[in-house]
């Protein structure tokens, strides 16, 4: 299995590759190919270009020697929002169905929310959840909606607008506010998040806040180019 992991990975070395793309540099059977592939973006080895074909993933990267450490690059921001929001910060990539806290920054007094490096969380809820599905194929997204604290239509709002809030979807009493994280193809590499009370964070975020997490989202960006 591990020969033909490898060989879907050479075979979007040099250019994109959909599935019969891979099918056929591969010399895979269908299924096989779609199977390894999709593990594969859950690990993010592979992503979707905004076409939807495979390329490689920003988990290469981060893996080469002398390579961004994208946990490490968005810790820095994150203090910078932590205390420019006033709430605790954390940034979060997806793995397959869950969405992975990498790097947290939190509020030092008074009521916050927690959500500690490592911890693995829903995709279900969230507004970081938002921001990681909004630029996501409709075949990953489709499969969640059932089950989601969310909608199809809050999910065309984030790609409008380009941020995701949420009140009480994950905890109650708990809001949030996230932003995706893209690289210059446009493939999201994770979200940036504050969470805190509702009553301090309101139901509607004020639009300093809103930019404050949008500037830290693109400086991650800039900075993991």
């Amino acid at each position: 299995m591990l020969d033909k992991a490898v060989a879907i990975l050479r075979a979007v070395a040099h250019e994109p590759a959909t599935l019969a793309d891979l099918v056929e540099r591969a010399a895979l059977p269908r299924a096989t190919a779609h199977r390894l592939a999709v593990a594969l973006e859950g690990h993010r080895l592979l992503r979707r270009t905004p076409a939807g074909a495979w390329a490689p993933g920003p988990a290469l990267a981060e893996l080469s020697h002398g390579s961004v450490d994208l946990a490490q690059v968005a810790g820095r921001h994150l203090v910078a929002l932590r205390d420019a929001s006033g709430e605790s910060a954390q940034f979060y990539v997806r793995e397959g169905g869950s969405r992975v806290c990498v790097a947290a920054a939190e509020r030092t007094s008074g009521l916050r929310d927690t959500v500690p490096v490592g911890a693995r969380l829903p995709m279900t809820a969230g507004s970081a959840a938002h921001a990681l599905l909004a630029f996501a194929p409709a075949e990953e997204v489709t499969p969640l909606l059932p089950s989601a604290s969310f909608t199809a239509r809050t999910l065309l709002d984030v790609r409008r607008r380009g941020w995701a809030h949420s009140v009480a979807e994950r905890e109650a009493g708990v809001a949030s506010l996230s932003a995706p994280v893209r690289d210059p193809a446009g493939a999201v590499l994770g979200a940036v998040s504050i969470s805190g009370p509702v009553e301090r964070l309101g139901r509607r975020p004020s639009p300093e806040v809103v930019g404050a997490v949008l500037e830290t989202a693109a400086a991650i960006a800039r900075a993991a180019s």
